[in-house]
């Protein structure tokens, strides 16, 4: 039975971040063909008026001559937390943010994935584990 953490401080100190490989941009289109073509590769999508956004890897997007001017990672936050637990994004984005670190947050099912610049993922990796960290030892 897979324990899932509600309460913010839980978790945080169960988070236990992974960089996960590649490199993923965000695009988006309004064109429905190439939209259902790169759709099959993306980690995510999400359709806006403006268009559908996909999340996808960098290759990909390149392939397709789309802008992937903005390179990113993906730091999985390996707890199971509750689809109504209040605070986990808050803490990731507010540690992050005060280094400097832009992130995007993806929540999905069974974990958060925080999308950070690729050259600012190591540093990010270390922000995360260090609140990680605090959050356990109550520093």
């Amino acid at each position: 039975m897979i324990k899932i953490a509600h309460s913010a401080h839980d978790m945080i100190c169960g988070m236990t971040p992974v960089l996960q490989p590649g490199e993923f941009v965000f695009v988006t289109t309004t064109d429905p063909v190439l939209g259902d073509t790169l759709a099959v590769h993306a980690t995510a999508t999400f359709r806006e008026a403006e268009g559908l956004s996909l999340l996808i890897p960098r290759a990909r997007a390149e392939a397709a001559n789309l802008i992937a001017d903005v390179p990113m990672r993906c730091i999985t936050l390996n707890v199971f937390s509750s689809l109504e637990g209040v605070g986990l994004t808050a803490a990731v984005s507010a540690a992050l943010g005060a280094h400097d670190i832009p992130c995007n947050m993806v929540a999905a099912y069974h974990h958060d994935h925080v999308f950070v610049p690729a050259h600012q993922s190591a540093l990010a990796m270390q922000v995360l584990l260090a609140l990680q960290n605090q959050a356990a030892t109550g520093d």
